[in-house]
């Protein structure tokens, strides 16, 4: 059960899930660049998580592991969720399909699956205008996507990568309704995703992988290693845990929808491609629907709630 946001507290936390969105609205572009050129999905997760795994080490020193109120299966489903289980998944994903699709199917399906875990585990009861907010948000992420790529074909190895970056976008379900039940603090969150990830993860990597990172180029190791292990993995979790702290499971999910509009919205200063009519269409409709699911107050003060 949770309390409608006022709307100063809805304009703080949809600030802070907006900041998340845009980092990770530019991830799917950077990665997908990295996995078709020097490194592989493999490679990612060791950046990622090498970085920040000894950056927040210290972190989890002092606060501990959050058994108690996680549990191990909690603790499990923290860190498969959107740590190194997941980048392998997403990154994965990559290698078959084109970056659009994991702009669209995974931060754009994710909000979907934390409405219905959280429904489930949390007793969450989404009110008219946030399920309206979803289905809309949902539905035109899917026709954008659809709208984007009508020029690329489809085929076994397209649909794989799609399949996964779903996956994916379940595993960060479980991450955020977990999160919102245990009420962790998001940088221990972080923390806890960097470290657990840096443990299991780094010496299966350098069994299979040895010290092939040693061979990548310099300037672009270094690009990756602070997108990757400090924006991505340290900031966007911080960012994201905050809204999910203010705005709930759901509605700090919802926001992760944005994606697909705000890759749209970045390409414009950054590649000089300006959105179609129907491209900006989506983008209002879209951020219309994410408004109503992630809790925005209406018109005339009524909020929408999900009590």
């Amino acid at each position: 059960m949770t309390t409608a946001p006022t709307s100063t507290t809805y304009l703080k936390g949809a600030a802070f899930g907006f900041a998340a969105a845009s980092i990770w609205a530019g991830w799917s572009a950077m990665t997908r660049l990295a996995v078709t050129t020097n490194l592989d999905a493999l490679d990612i997760a060791a950046l990622r998580f090498g970085v920040a795994g000894i950056l927040l080490a210290p972190v989890v020193v002092q606060r501990g592991s959050a058994r108690d109120r996680l549990g191990w299966l909690g603790l499990a489903v923290v860190i498969v969720g959107i740590g190194a289980p997941y980048v392998l998944v997403a990154a994965g994903g990559l290698r078959f399909a084109p970056a659009s699709d994991q702009g669209a199917l995974n931060p754009g399906c994710m909000p979907l699956f934390v409405a219905l875990i959280a429904a489930i585990v949390l007793g969450e009861n989404i009110s008219v205008a946030r399920k309206l907010g979803l289905i809309l948000a949902g539905a035109l992420v899917t026709m954008v996507w659809h709208a984007i790529d009508r020029s690329i074909a489809w085929n076994a190895s397209r649909t794989f990568g799609d399949a996964l970056f779903l996956c994916a976008a379940l595993m960060t379900a479980g991450f955020t309704v977990v999160m919102q039940r245990a009420r962790l603090d998001p940088l221990h969150a972080a923390a806890l995703v960097a470290t657990g990830s840096l443990v299991i993860y780094l010496p299966i990597y350098l069994a299979v992988a040895g010290t092939r990172l040693a061979a990548v180029p310099l300037p672009d190791l270094t690009v990756q290693a602070i997108f990757q292990g400090v924006l991505v993995t340290i900031v966007s979790i911080v960012l994201y845990g905050r809204a999910i702290v203010i705005l709930g499971a759901s509605g700090g999910a919802a926001l992760g929808a944005l994606v697909p509009a705000l890759s749209a919205l970045f390409a414009i200063p950054l590649l000089g491609e300006w959105p179609s009519k129907t491209d900006w269409l989506g983008i209002i409709l879209i951020s219309a629907g994410v408004y109503l699911a992630s809790g925005g107050p209406l018109v005339g003060g009524n909020q929408p709630s999900s009590t």
